[in-house]
């Protein structure tokens, strides 16, 4: 038999939930053989949506060598950090990620990645130990592109990773602001709208009318607007897959640079200026109302400086014949 004490990283989720990612080479037929014949809490047969708390017991009756076998993880190799610090407390790491990272594996790449990096320096901080933490993982609570820039929340303990997602989804407390660069001359305060479909077979989404469309809210604020092109600033209420490119490109205003919904007229001319992929940076976060077990982050502001591109561009129109924006 084997004894197993629940703490503050493993409570309030679901005994079968809380196996799955224990035993992560365990088969899901076994996890619920596991449950039915070879788990007790507290001395007790419990069912598979059994909610844990901290100080729970758990009893294995299993070998050591099998529970051991069952529960190995895999050392990784510490990959290089390429992200900076733009905000950090004891529940909360808010990071400005580079071009071209992404946040999560995927089928090209699996080991550089912004969690990994993340993981990686909580474990050299000593904030996070991998081999105790067999269910819990720091985790970002929202997400960007391979090529969009920006800020990245994530959660340094399970307590606060639930409450950060919890506001992300009921769209509260956080407000998350944007930079771009679009085609043609964005001069005027604009609200989107439009509902929003995706096509998994094409990673492609579109402005539809139907029903079957989820809703996407966009605000766009002109900062600065040229002839050609404009700087906008994005406030970004839902957050839908390529919401902010796809509501741009079908109002006539596409990012400058974006390979799937842009102008090739325009991306001809970004190409001239050394720009190759759209410029979209996901450059300030505001929190208000925060729950008390995240007051720190109250009426807190966190930035990120914008890329050198932006200050390119807005070179390139001040020189030019434009027209002035305004916040």
């Amino acid at each position: 038999m084997v004894k197993l004490e629940i703490k503050e990283n493993d409570a309030n989720q679901r005994l079968d939930r809380f196996l799955r990612k224990y035993f992560r080479k365990a088969s899901l037929s076994m996890i619920y053989k596991m449950i039915r014949k070879d788990v007790k809490v507290n001395g007790r047969r419990a069912k598979e949506d059994t909610v844990l708390s901290v100080g729970d017991e758990l009893f294995f009756y299993m070998t050591e060598e099998m529970f051991g076998e069952l529960s190995a993880t895999e050392k990784r190799k510490p990959v290089k950090k390429q992200f900076k610090i733009a905000y950090e407390d004891d529940n909360i790491l808010i990071v400005n990620k580079p071009r071209g990272l992404i946040i999560h594996g995927d089928s090209h790449e699996k080991k550089n990645t912004l969690a990994n990096q993340v993981a990686g320096y909580l474990q050299e901080t000593g904030q996070y130990d991998p081999s105790e933490e067999k269910t819990f993982t720091p985790s970002p609570v929202n997400r960007l592109d391979r090529n969009t820039t920006g800020l990245v929340i994530f959660g340094k303990n399970a307590d606060a990773l639930r409450m950060l997602t919890r506001l992300i989804r009921e769209r509260s407390c956080i407000e998350k602001y944007y930079m771009t660069v679009v085609a043609g001359c964005f001069d005027k305060s604009v609200v989107f709208g439009d509902r929003l479909v995706k096509d998994s077979r094409t990673n492609t989404v579109e402005v539809t009318e139907s029903d079957l469309g989820k809703e996407a809210l966009t605000y766009v604020e002109p900062v600065k607007a040229g002839r050609n092109f404009s700087i906008v600033e994005i406030k970004l209420v839902t957050g839908r897959t390529h919401q902010i490119r796809v509501h741009l490109s079908h109002a006539g205003f596409p990012l400058l640079g974006d390979p799937k919904y842009g102008s090739s007229r325009a991306n001809r001319q970004a190409e001239k200026m050394g720009i190759n992929t759209q410029l979209l940076h996901a450059y300030k976060l505001e929190f208000r109302d925060m729950p008390h077990e995240l007051e720190a982050l109250e009426g807190r502001v966190i930035t990120a400086p914008l890329p050198d591109e932006f200050r390119k561009i807005e070179k390139i129109i001040s020189e030019g014949t434009l027209k002035k924006g305004h916040r």
